[in-house]
């Protein structure tokens, strides 16, 4: 498979003809085309008809597909094995990565503004619309059809051949049950500021009482936060 950068912005394609030409990357023929068309639907080109919705539903038919497959194919590991494959492989740095390989961002409908701000490269939009596609696809073809598609896109990362992008959490979950120091647990410590500029800050706490804080304008950058700053401390212990 070819691996392009998500973070180059891709040209355009004809919003017409784009979901069709986007159902022959996939690999599945969409009885209903407008699912798929509305899947590319980022929010600032409409927000009636943008793929919001679509990201949620997708986000569980992934998960649920993932988890079966891990399931399946690794039966003597256990259930933390298990999760920290799972999170590594729906996360949303794997989902930017994959919609990179694709090219999904060039089928992307996108406001005028938002396409001049690199809207097509951007890693969250290609993860929020990777979700949305893989619900059009479980919504127009069923569970089969969902499962077909994510066994396609997700091929290398089942086999191994290539890591999922880390992120801090990540890490320092593998470290940890690795380690034999148990799961991190996230809790909010405080949130202050204004609503459209907030400050989070987050503690994690592991089972033997270690912990670390970190701040962030959201909980999720709060929580890398955190988990950057007490994977660094462990690992800095004699």
């Amino acid at each position: 498979m070819v691996r392009r950068d998500p973070l180059r912005a891709p040209a355009a394609r004809d919003p017409v003809t784009a979901p069709d030409s986007f159902g022959q990357v996939l690999g599945h023929h969409f009885a209903d085309r407008n699912l798929l068309l509305r899947a590319l639907t980022h929010k600032s080109f409409g927000a009636e008809t943008s793929n919001e919705r679509l990201e949620f539903l997708g986000d569980r038919v992934l998960g649920m597909v993932v988890a079966e497959t891990l399931y399946a194919a690794h039966p003597t590991w256990d259930e933390g094995a298990l999760a920290v494959r799972l999170n590594g492989l729906v996360r949303r740095e794997t989902l930017a990565q994959i919609a990179g390989d694709i090219g999904l961002g060039r089928f992307l409908r996108l406001a005028k503004g938002e396409e001049e701000q690199g809207g097509r490269a951007k890693p969250a939009i290609l993860a929020d619309a990777m979700e949305a596609v893989i619900a059009a696809v479980f919504l127009d073809g069923g569970l089969p059809a969902a499962r077909g598609v994510v066994a396609r896109l997700w091929v290398d990362y089942f086999a191994n051949r290539v890591s999922p992008p880390k992120d801090a959490k990540t890490a320092l979950q593998e470290w940890t049950v690795a380690q034999g120091l148990g799961q991190p647990r996230y809790e909010t410590v405080d949130r202050s500021g204004p609503d459209h500029a907030p400050v989070f800050i987050v503690a994690v706490i592991l089972p033997g009482g270690e912990t670390a804080t970190g701040e962030g304008t959201s909980k999720r950058n709060a929580e890398q936060e955190a988990a950057k700053a007490l994977i660094t401390a462990l690992k800095a212990e004699p």
